[in-house]
């Protein structure tokens, strides 16, 4: 006899009809509160129960029969498979899809890209030759409102076509353009950050230990106009100009020691460097040991720890004389246009920072700073 799954609720009326009447009094139960699932289950049950398992697997296989069976995929790694030409052009390649992919506006995206690739790149110095340094690497081009996307690997591999370089601004130049033709875009923009190490004299002591300076390299090709700029995280500390006054005020009227407070402080600046000109890293440095000569120290015994105190005493700063010390001597500086210097003196006396933003020319000038900017200047050692 052929028995549908759907009835086996159905019992013929030559069958026990006390189990007839126990599976019909669980249907019509599970039912009212409408769980259909419950029924079924029950329905299975109550069969089972009564002896008809086999019925029942026959019914499953059948209906498992109708059903298209799912197919074998291989679960090993084909090492010996090789995608030739014609099977890449098979792959399909969303981002390069027609307008009517996009989601979302169709708007102009201004930087679309990778940011922290990181690799060695050699770099001319003015005092040490080539360097070569692990550098983080931000590349970006703009995407126009009627493309769906970019394809990101063109970023890492248009750069590596030039990463055996020694690097200046013409390479990084070159980097850019092929960003542009390899991307279809209009602008581009090419950052790499990395720790520039300098030897440093202790102050009396005659010792010298490497000083590390966070610096990027930045170059900006837009409407076909570049831009070079060069940042630089330079670190000092900053003793309070109030504080040392009323240190001395607290010795001469009351015969009180006390000493005044200073913290370790960090300024970024960023230049833009003029066509033509060689700003080098040495020289960005120098001219922050001109504007703020209390820089951190490397190598310290009691001479220079005592020197270092000297020094802070004769160089007290607020964080509004640091921004234009900086700025004087950049305006200084021939090879330098617009620019922008950030200071952050991270109090030892408040719980907050005292921080200001000095900018010249229309490079550096914004409306909005990014809420997190004064976060990120600290120093990690």
């Amino acid at each position: 006899m052929n028995v549908h799954i759907s009835q086996i609720g159905a019992k013929p009326a030559i069958e026990d009809s006390s189990k007839t009447h126990s599976t019909q009094a669980i249907q019509g139960g599970r039912a009212a509160a409408g769980d259909d699932l419950g029924v079924a289950l029950d329905v299975l049950r109550a069969a089972l129960a009564e002896g008809r398992g086999a019925e029942i697997a026959g019914e499953l296989a059948a209906m498992a029969g109708q059903v298209a069976p799912y197919p074998e995929l291989c679960r090993d790694y084909p090492e010996g498979f090789t995608s030739d030409a014609a099977y890449v052009d098979t792959l399909p390649d969303l981002q390069n899809g027609p307008a009517s992919l996009i989601r979302g506006a169709n708007q102009q995206i201004q930087h679309v890209g990778i940011s922290n690739f990181r690799l060695p790149i050699r770099f001319h110095t003015r005092d040490n030759g080539d360097l070569t340094l692990e550098t983080s690497v931000t590349g970006t081009v703009s995407l126009e409102a009627d493309k769906k996307g970019i394809n990101m690997s063109r970023i890492m591999r248009s750069f590596y076509r030039h990463a055996e370089k020694t690097f200046s601004f013409e390479v990084i130049e070159a980097a850019l353009d092929d960003y542009i033709s390899d991307l279809d875009s209009l602008d581009a923009r090419l950052q790499m950050r990395f720790s520039f190490p300098m030897r440093k004299r202790s102050l009396r002591s005659g010792l010298e230990g490497y000083q590390y300076y966070d610096m990027t390299l930045e170059a900006v090709c837009r409407g076909g106009e570049m831009t070079r700029i060069v940042h630089l995280d330079y670190v000092y500390s900053s003793t309070c100009p109030c504080s040392l006054e009323l240190s001395e005020h607290a010795r001469q009227s009351r015969g009180q020691l006390a000493t005044p407070h200073s913290q370790r402080s960090v300024a970024r600046l960023s230049a833009v460097m003029l066509e033509g000109a060689t700003l080098w890293f040495e020289d960005l440095v120098e001219m922050c040991n001109l504007a703020v000569p209390t820089e951190t120290q490397v190598m310290v015994k009691r001479e220079d720890e005592q020197a270092f105190a000297e020094l802070n005493a004769a160089n007290p700063i607020f964080v509004e004389d640091a921004a234009r010390l900086f700025c004087e001597q950049l305006l200084a500086d021939p090879r330098v246009g617009d620019f922008r210097v950030v200071a952050s003196h991270q109090e030892s006396l408040h719980s907050h920072d005292a921080i200001s933003v000095l900018t010249e020319g229309p490079t550096f000038a914004a409306t909005s700073l990014d809420p997190r900017l004064f976060s990120t200047l600290i120093h990690a050692g």
